[in-house]
């Protein structure tokens, strides 16, 4: 009598033709089986469900668990100034973060809540990206930045907009669910606006601003993973897109005197600095900003319309950049006292240094982005002997230093050789 062959009760594959057959207990010889290949599947399914799960859950602690005053508080312990930007910024997030959470309560309702996708203007250095990247932080959802000049229409040497879900992707873990729930920022988004007369070939403006249409509102993305391209293409990855938070950022210069025309005012005020007069000027065109401005600018009204909310961010004034260089948990002036404390060295900079530097960060027109540059600039050499020298137990750095006038005051302890 022929031996009755031995297969796993999910696949019908044979002992021979896989690793290992697990029995039941009871039972090693006949009854339900399931062999290795069939149990690693079963372990992806229930992995994929509980990771769903798990996203799922996230997303409603962060809606129902944040209020925009929580998440402006959050801001404020970040971001210098900029109120009027914060809390614009905490209603949209809020209002859009509350749509992933009732979205799926009736999908029949005739009021559907459309995506509030959010465009930030402002000079350069003035907290754009920051913004984004601590909002994101504090919902605890995946986050990219993408570079918009880099980007160009398919077909052409550049990065694809795909690129940018699949950074997002990479964010979270490579988790599907965590990604289709993240934040995007798109920055330098002015810099794709189309110009009057531009003749040739639109590589990297309009083209590109039709290319991001669909990513943007709704739809599916896809991708490959990394190394994949020449895999079939059960491989390719799919993204929806329609949760995804998606925040354009630019400095948009002189959007004012578009402003100035709708408007049909040939000044906003008297002022005895005719350059300070200008630069409140700006301000105050630049937060009278509409959909119609944005789209004379050069972003196209297809585009625009997947982004109804504007908000827009000052230029720094001194007192904000020197409290941007001291106040927040993770300052500049703060991470290097930390380095220093490493070494038990005690790092001063005097207040005259500080507003030397703000007053450089000023000139040079870099906002609080330059702060860091100057800094380094003005560290660099005490940075490079400080950790040769023996017992050094301050390093004071003055007006003095940063004009280079002098070299840092260097103080040892008495005992020291």
């Amino acid at each position: 009598m022929a031996t009755k062959k031995v297969r796993c009760s999910f696949c019908g594959k044979e002992e021979k033709d896989v690793r290992k057959l697990v029995f039941r207990k009871d039972s090693p010889n006949e009854g339900v089986c399931i062999c290795d290949e069939c149990t690693m599947k079963c372990m992806g399914m229930l992995m994929q469900e509980e990771s769903k799960a798990q996203a799922e859950k996230d997303v409603t602690i962060a809606a129902s668990d944040m209020r925009p005053t929580r998440i402006k508080k959050f801001l404020d312990e970040h971001i210098i100034g900029q109120d009027r930007a914060k809390v614009a910024m905490s209603v949209a997030i809020y209002n859009h973060y509350k749509r992933i959470e009732n979205i799926h309560l009736d999908k029949d309702d005739e009021v559907q809540l459309t995506k509030g996708n959010i465009l930030m203007m402002g000079p350069t250095g003035c907290g754009k990206t920051l913004i984004a990247q601590s909002i994101a932080k504090l919902l605890n959802v995946p986050f990219t930045v993408a570079d918009a000049t880099t980007l160009t229409e398919a077909g052409y040497v550049g990065e694809d907009v795909e690129n940018i879900i699949k950074n997002l992707w990479i964010a979270a873990g490579k988790n599907i669910e965590r990604t289709s729930k993240g934040i995007v920022c798109i920055d330098e988004i002015d810099k794709i606006a189309t110009r009057a007369g531009d003749k040739g070939r639109d590589v990297g403006g309009e083209g590109v601003q039709q290319a991001l249409l669909k990513m943007i509102e709704s739809g599916s993305v896809n991708f490959t993973p990394d190394n994949a391209k020449n895999r079939p293409q059960q491989d390719v990855i799919t993204v929806d897109t329609t949760n995804i938070l998606f925040i354009f950022s630019g400095a948009f210069n002189n959007i004012g005197n578009i402003v100035q025309n709708r408007i049909g005012v040939s000044g906003l005020g008297f002022h005895s600095d005719p350059m300070q007069n200008k630069k409140e000027n700006d301000m105050e065109l630049r937060r009278q900003v509409e959909t119609v401005d944005v789209i004379k600018f050069g972003l196209i009204p297809e585009f625009m319309g997947r982004i109804p909310v504007i908000v827009t961010l000052d230029e720094l004034d001194e007192n904000a950049l020197l409290e941007i260089m001291w106040k927040p948990k993770n300052s500049i002036l703060r991470q290097y006292e930390r380095l220093f404390e490493i070494d038990n060295i005690k790092l001063t900079v005097t207040e005259d240094a500080r507003k030397a530097i703000v007053r450089e960060a000023i000139r040079r027109k870099s906002g609080a982005r330059g702060l860091r540059s100057i800094f380094e600039e003005v560290m660099l050499d005490i940075m490079y002997e400080v950790p040769s020298m023996n017992g050094v137990s301050e390093v004071t750095i003055d007006e003095g230093v940063v004009l280079k006038q002098h070299d840092p005051i260097v103080t040892f302890y008495q005992n020291a050789s």
